[in-house]
């Protein structure tokens, strides 16, 4: 994930009246993982995917799986999670999706 892209969402969504996340939050007490855009108190994470359409490391098998554990665990321990892309960032598509699981109350 390119910083830029996560600095560019939270501008979004300060804009758009959503409370600020947590970046690279830190959410497995033994593990490094981290989240790129984090709300820790309502549970919701935000992956931003790069490298999609060059063949980036989290579509290569190594990393595909490593995500998968990372996604699993994250899921088992109570957490949403919503994984876009830089193009949809940049469509706001992105903004649109989280927007959406704030205004249904979350969970």
């Amino acid at each position: 994930m390119t910083p830029d892209f996560a600095e560019g969402l939270a501008i979004m969504l300060k804009l758009a009246g959503i409370a600020d996340p947590v970046r690279e939050h830190k959410f497995h007490p033994k593990r490094k993982w981290r989240i790129d855009l984090a709300w820790p108190e309502e549970k919701l994470a935000v992956e931003i995917e790069g490298g999609v359409w060059n063949k980036g490391r989290h579509i290569r098998p190594k990393g595909f799986l490593g995500d998968l554990e990372k996604y699993n665990t994250l899921t088992v321990l109570g957490w949403a999670l919503l994984r876009v892309t830089p193009q949809q960032v940049r469509t706001g598509e992105a903004l649109t999706l989280i927007e959406e699981w704030f205004g249904r109350g979350g969970k």
